[in-house]
C-alpha cells in the first residue's frame, strides 16, 4: 500500500482547492443523479452542475454521485449552487483526511475510506469517500471512477428493501454500509495471507518471510487508521441532535457501528497474530543458529585434545620420550582415534549430537 502525499499548499489561503491524490484519473469521470421516492425513480447523467438545481428543494430524495473530485470546476460549482463552506470543499480535495463527522447546520459532512483488495498486486487500495447529507439530498464524492455502489443502485431501480421509503439519512447510511462491507472482504484476504505465512513458518521460514510479515503489518496499520476513527464518526451520528438524522435510522447506524467494531477487533487480532509470528520467526532463526553453533562446538571439543597431542609431538625436541620408538607414530594415531571415538560416543549418549 502506497501512502499518499500531502498537497503543496504553502502560502495558500485557507479553503484553497488543491487536490492531494493521484493525478490523471478523471478523464472517464461523470456525475450521476438518482431522484426517487416510493412511487417513482429518475436516473440521469449530469452534464452541468446547474442541472441539479430543480431537485434541491423537491420532496423526493436525491442522490448525486461524482465519480472523481478532479473534474475541473466541479466542486466550485457545487459550492456556489448549494452554498457549501470552502473549508469543507478543501477537505473533499484533500484526500488524506481522517474519517470524520462535521455538522454545518443545514448539511452534514462525513468522510470515510473505501478499501479494496487488488488481486494483481495483492495489495490494499484505499480511496476517500466524502458524503454531504442535506435536507433532501445526499452527495457522494469519490477520488476516481469505480465504486461498490451498484447493488444500491439496483435496489433503488427495483424498489427492493426500504431505501425508497426512507429519508436521505438512510441513503447516506446505505452508502457507508456498502463501504464497510468491503472492509470484511479486505480483512478476509489479509487472513488468507496470514494463513499462508503461518504455513511457511511451520515448514521452513525463509528470509523473505520476515519481509512479508512487515508488509502485512504495514497494511494493517493503514486499515486500522481507516477503521478506528470511523467508530467515532458513526457514534457521533447516533448522538447527533441534527434534524437531518431521523430516529428511524439510528437502529441501522447502531448495526453499522457493530460492524465497524467487528472489523476493528479483527484488525487488532491479526496485528497480534503477526507480532507472534514475527517472534516465532526470530526464535526459529535463533534456534537454528544455536543448533549450528552447538554442532560446531562439539566437533571443536572432539578435535581439541587431538590438536593438543599433535602439537606436543610436533615440538621436535631431541630428548622427547618415545621419539625413537618404532611404533610411536601408529600408537599416537591409534590414541587419537580412540580419544575422538570415545568423545563422540559420550556426546551421543548425552544426546548432544
Amino acid at each position: 500500500m502506497r501512502q499518499k502525499r500531502h498537497p503543496r499548499k504553502s502560502g495558500l489561503a485557507p479553503g484553497s482547492l488543491v487536490y492531494s491524490g493521484d493525478q490523471g484519473v478523471a478523464k472517464n469521470a461523470r456525475v450521476t443523479l438518482f431522484d426517487f421516492d416510493e412511487q417513482h425513480v429518475a436516473e440521469k447523467v449530469i452534464g452541468i452542475i446547474e442541472e441539479c438545481l430543480p431537485f434541491a428543494n423537491a420532496d423526493t430524495v436525491t442522490w448525486i454521485n461524482a465519480d472523481s473530485v478532479q473534474v475541473p470546476g466541479m466542486l466550485e460549482a457545487f459550492g456556489d449552487l448549494l452554498g457549501f463552506h470552502p473549508l469543507m470543499l478543501e477537505d473533499i480535495l484533500h484526500t488524506d483526511q481522517r474519517p470524520k463527522y462535521e455538522d454545518y447546520g443545514d448539511y452534514i459532512f462525513i468522510v470515510l475510506k473505501m478499501l479494496d483488495y487488488d488481486v494483481d498486486t495483492r495489495e490494499i487500495t484505499i480511496e476517500q469517500l466524502s458524503l454531504i447529507l442535506g435536507t433532501n439530498y445526499v452527495i457522494s464524492f469519490q477520488e476516481q471512477p469505480g465504486d461498490p455502489f451498484d447493488p444500491l443502485r439496483e435496489r433503488i431501480r427495483k424498489n427492493v428493501g426500504r431505501i425508497r421509503k426512507m429519508r436521505p439519512d438512510y441513503t447516506a447510511y446505505a452508502l457507508m454500509d456498502l463501504a464497510v462491507d468491503r472492509y470484511f472482504e479486505v480483512l478476509e484476504k489479509i487472513g488468507e495471507k496470514i494463513e499462508s505465512i503461518e504455513t511457511m513458518l511451520a515448514r521452513n521460514a525463509k528470509p523473505n518471510t520476515l519481509r512479508m510479515i512487515h508488509d502485512l503489518r504495514r497494511e494493517l496499520i493503514f486499515l486500522r487508521k481507516s477503521v478506528w476513527p470511523l467508530r467515532e464518526v458513526i457514534a457521533a451520528m447516533q448522538r447527533s441532535e441534527s434534524p437531518l438524522i431521523h430516529e428511524s435510522t439510528e437502529l441501522f447506524l447502531r448495526d453499522l457501528h457493530d460492524h465497524v467494531i467487528r472489523v476493528a477487533e479483527g484488525v487488532d487480532t491479526y496485528r497480534d497474530m503477526l507480532s507472534s509470528m514475527q517472534d516465532v520467526y526470530l526464535s526459529s532463526i535463533s534456534n537454528r543458529t544455536n543448533e549450528i553453533m552447538k554442532v560446531l562446538t562439539l566437533f571443536s571439543s572432539i578435535f581439541l585434545p587431538l590438536t593438543f597431542i599433535t602439537g606436543v609431538f610436533g615440538m621436535n625436541f631431541h630428548n622427547m620420550p618415545e621419539l625413537d620408538w618404532h611404533y610411536g607414530f601408529q600408537a599416537t594415531i591409534g590414541l587419537m582415534v580412540l580419544m575422538g571415538a570415545g568423545m563422540f560416543v559420550y556426546f551421543k549418549r548425552k544426546k548432544w549430537l
